[in-house]
């Protein structure tokens, strides 16, 4: 089932291949029988369907769930099935791409207004002279 991200954007099912590993942690006698934990692996070198400013904003917000081979590795093993840890994973995933599709505002750069120099310089001022009494006090006639 191809994940949506939004009217227009679908990520395919051949970018994500998902697998079911024990989950580590306590859990009794289950947690050594059932494979509940699901890595979810998302192919962020060979998807066409982000274009190459999106991949590299997702490449930095994943971080270090970036594989060597460009490919994003999300576990999810909160849940005790596997249904549900599956959809977090696919949830979190959405998360991160939808993140991605933001891009950031370009920075304009503004100059400080002379009000706020002034005031910078006047706070300086008032430190500089709090520090100076601080010191010894010098009796001069």
């Amino acid at each position: 089932m191809p994940l949506a991200i939004s009217d227009e954007l679908v990520i395919p099912d051949r970018d994500l291949s998902v697998t079911f590993v024990r989950a580590s942690g306590p859990g009794g006698q289950n947690v050594n029988k059932v494979a509940s934990a699901v890595q979810l692996r998302f192919d962020l070198a060979g998807t066409g369907a982000l274009d190459p400013a999106v991949k590299e904003r997702l490449r930095a917000l994943a971080g270090r769930r970036v594989t060597e081979d460009g490919a994003i590795l999300i576990i999810a093993r909160t849940h005790r099935t596997q249904e549900r840890n599956r959809s977090e994973a696919l949830e979190r995933l959405r998360r991160l791409i939808e993140g991605a599709l933001i891009a950031p505002k370009p920075r304009r750069a503004t100059r400080p207004t002379r009000a706020s120099q002034e005031q910078r310089l006047a706070r300086k001022a008032r430190a500089a002279r709090r520090r100076q009494l601080r010191g010894r006090v010098h009796w001069e006639e």
